[in-house]
């Protein structure tokens, strides 16, 4: 029967030493990798982005502002620069089809992540997915290229004011503009001490009682009668209110709109006047006549013309009727003096 051979302190030695080794070596890249943890504890996701300055393999990617995983790839594709990037298992169900990625900044000196909003509405991305593209934030360079530009539109209109180019270019170069200026605020100034010492309308509306209080009076009037209108007393009110006050109006401009009809129609004598050209050109030369007429009257031609014109036929005529007045006053007075009837029998 064959002896046990029992292991050497040596040999038990360098498996113990190989095995410390290898327990540093695992707590070793689990420090280093930080919080990515093993492999088995991550999935990859891709998203796009049209420029993606200061990013590279390792930059940081970010889920609600928490460092969830790192950059693997930054890859150009087509016209797009596409990213692939690991990040935790635990945050799966955070990363979802209504999550953006978006290029965010890590510092001032330029260096980039992606930052993923998290959503819980939407479906989980599977693994090797894209993630949406949101819309980029604004860089340092952005900001920088902004503030160069805002500073040269200052040095122009710096350049202009001083050329005296401009409403304020005028203001600051031109003497006659701001002696115009200099007129108006003292004017302004007048018109501020006159409305102070109670001249004028306005003066006193703003300083005396009795002016405002008028003015309130008046104003409210002003609302009673309108309260009054709007109940509908009066005349204007029964005009706004009254329904039958209102059919009545319709009623009659119904009316009237049907003799304006029945007038285009030519019914009626107004119709044929407005319509018959023969009655009214009978009308034209019953007034030429009339024109004449009265033209011969104005001449003194004719007994009526000369009875008009002409002075003494006037007071002859005028002396005929007074001894007619007269004759007749006598009359009545005896008639037996005027009036004899004889009755002979033949």
């Amino acid at each position: 029967m064959p002896r046990t051979r029992s292991l050497a302190w040596s040999e038990l030695k360098v498996g113990v030493l190989t095995i410390t080794a290898v327990v540093i070596t695992a707590v070793t890249v689990f420090f280093l990798t930080g919080d990515r943890g093993f492999p088995w504890q991550r999935y990859s996701l891709k998203t796009r982005f049209a420029s993606v300055p200061g990013l590279k393999a390792g930059s940081p990617v970010r889920v609600a502002g928490l460092d969830v995983g790192t950059v693997n790839d930054v890859v150009l594709t087509g016209e797009q620069v596409e990213v692939t990037f690991e990040v935790s298992q635990e945050v799966r169900d955070r990363i979802t089809t209504g999550s953006v990625a978006t290029l965010g900044s890590v510092s001032l000196l330029g260096e980039s992540a992606v930052d993923i909003t998290a959503s819980a509405s939407g479906t989980p991305i599977p693994e090797w997915g894209y993630v949406p593209q949101g819309r980029a934030a604004a860089q340092l360079s952005d900001l920088a290229g902004e503030v160069g530009d805002g500073v040269q539109n200052l040095s122009a209109l710096i350049a202009d004011i001083r050329g005296g180019r401009g409403t304020v270019g005028k203001l600051m170069t031109d003497e006659q503009l701001y002696a115009e200026l200099n007129r108006f605020a003292v004017s302004a100034r007048t018109l501020t001490d006159s409305l102070r010492s109670d001249k004028g309308t306005l003066g006193r509306l703003m300083n005396d009682r009795r002016a405002a209080e008028s003015l309130e009076a008046s104003l409210a009037n002003m609302q009673t009668l309108t309260q009054r209108i709007n109940a509908g007393e009066g005349s204007i009110g029964k005009l706004l209110n009254d329904d039958a006050f209102s059919r009545s109006l319709t009623s009659a401009t119904a009316n009237f709109d049907a003799v304006a009809a029945s007038i285009r129609k030519g019914d009626g004598t107004m119709g044929k006047l407005v319509t018959d050209p023969a009655l009214f050109d009978k009308m034209n030369s019953m007034s030429g006549r009339l024109d004449e007429l009265m033209l011969r009257l104005n001449q003194g031609e004719g007994t009526a013309g000369r009875l008009l014109k002409d002075a003494a036929l006037y007071e002859n005529m005028n002396k005929v009727t007074t001894e007619i007045s007269a004759l007749i006053a006598e009359i009545k007075k005896d008639p037996r003096k005027y009036l004899t009837v004889r009755v002979s029998i033949f």
